[in-house]
């Protein structure tokens, strides 16, 4: 075909994000938090546009969808009190009449929840996990495992920045006393019955469905390395000292020295990281899409897994342990995520557009 005189036609993309009417009314690409993915997008051939979400105005937004190729999500689970729930219905019907929607809410519900960590436990990137079905399970189980392993964290299955994530410690020489610490920032240890804080943990069997307990790492202070992946690829590093699951000093949780440091991102080969380059691309990633039955095609265009340093191997290098998986709202990401995004979204839309052609 003389694609000079045929070309192929511009495909569209919707961006979505959450944000109020005023935000909606003056959106645009160049004022876009996402500028850099958008430009990468047209650079690409790719024809790309805002769109923002609030349950307030949900069906102008399914007409917008409707009329793309494909749509880019970057939604946080939990955000000022509002879930997914319905954004969720609003994309699967989409995705079902025709545009390709990253990340899929049904992939999320596999590996963008707690939950990944135990049906992954299995592999390099696991440690000792657990999962509670129900909340009599949680009331029979926890208690005893608290006090032959050692500090446990909690996580609900659906949540982020820190939300419903819990270090607890049996306080020794006390009956049923533990120390809590809440990972969203700003929080302080509590001491309390272990009766109340299974309490305040049960309505997280509500929304998310189960609860996930890993062991405490105690490297902790080491930092935590975020990998971000475009499909099966890694697309770079960011590197941080959190302060997460960190008692505060004694100035208090608004101190200084309580805050978080900077994310130092880095490029995908980044030479301090290409051994877990190599795990993720060669291992880990091929056997989480194989536990979880998820095909290559259907990985988000970005999502990243939230490492934190395990024990040392017998020959002194690291291992590692993974604690998130973000695939709702990956963001910020390194400057060359954008490149790699555009590359994978290209790649999927000439895929559907085979696909089309020969049905």
């Amino acid at each position: 075909m003389d694609t000079d005189r045929h070309p192929s036609p511009l495909r569209t993309i919707a961006i979505l994000s959450r944000g109020d009417i005023v935000a909606r009314r003056e959106a645009t690409a160049q004022n876009s938090r996402f500028v850099r993915v958008f430009e990468a997008l047209a650079a690409a051939g790719i024809d790309a546009f805002p769109v923002i979400y609030d349950e307030s105005f949900a069906g102008a937004i399914r007409d917008q969808l409707l009329a793309a190729d494909g749509v880019l999500v970057w939604v946080d689970p939990i955000h000022q009190g509002k879930t997914r729930a319905e954004l969720d219905a609003l994309l699967r019907d989409v995705a079902a009449r025709g545009p390709w929607v990253s990340a899929h809410p049904d992939i999320i519900l596999k590996m963008g929840v707690k939950e990944v960590l135990y049906r992954t436990r299995h592999l390099g990137w696991g440690a000792d996990t657990h999962r509670y079905d129900t909340a009599i399970s949680f009331r029979s189980q926890f208690p005893a495992r608290l006090r032959a392993s050692g500090p446990r964290v909690l996580k609900q299955n659906r949540g982020n920045g820190g939300q419903g994530v819990w270090k607890v410690e049996a306080l020794p020489d006390t009956e049923g006393m533990v120390r809590v610490l809440h990972a969203q920032r700003g929080s302080t240890p509590e001491d309390m019955p272990i009766d109340a804080l299974l309490a305040r943990c049960e309505p997280y069997f509500g929304w998310g469905g189960c609860i996930i307990d890993q062991a405490f790492q105690p490297r902790l202070p080491d930092g935590m390395i975020r990998c971000y992946m475009s499909g099966a690829k890694v697309a770079g590093f960011g590197h941080q000292k959190i302060k997460a699951l960190i008692p505060p000093p004694p100035e208090g949780p608004e101190a200084p020295e309580a805050q978080p440091g900077p994310r130092i991102m880095h490029g995908p080969d980044a030479p301090p990281f290409q051994a877990l380059r190599g795990a993720m691309e060669d291992e880990w990633t091929p056997q989480m899409m194989a536990t979880l039955g998820i095909d290559e095609s259907s990985l988000p265009v970005i999502w990243d897994a939230d490492f934190l340093y395990g024990p040392k191997d017998a020959a002194g290098a690291d291992t590692y342990v993974l604690c998130e998986i973000n695939a709702s709202s990956c963001f910020a990401i390194p400057e060359e995520a954008p490149a790699a995004i555009a590359w994978t979204v290209k790649q999927r839309l000439m895929r559907i557009e085979r696909t089309r052609a020969r049905t």
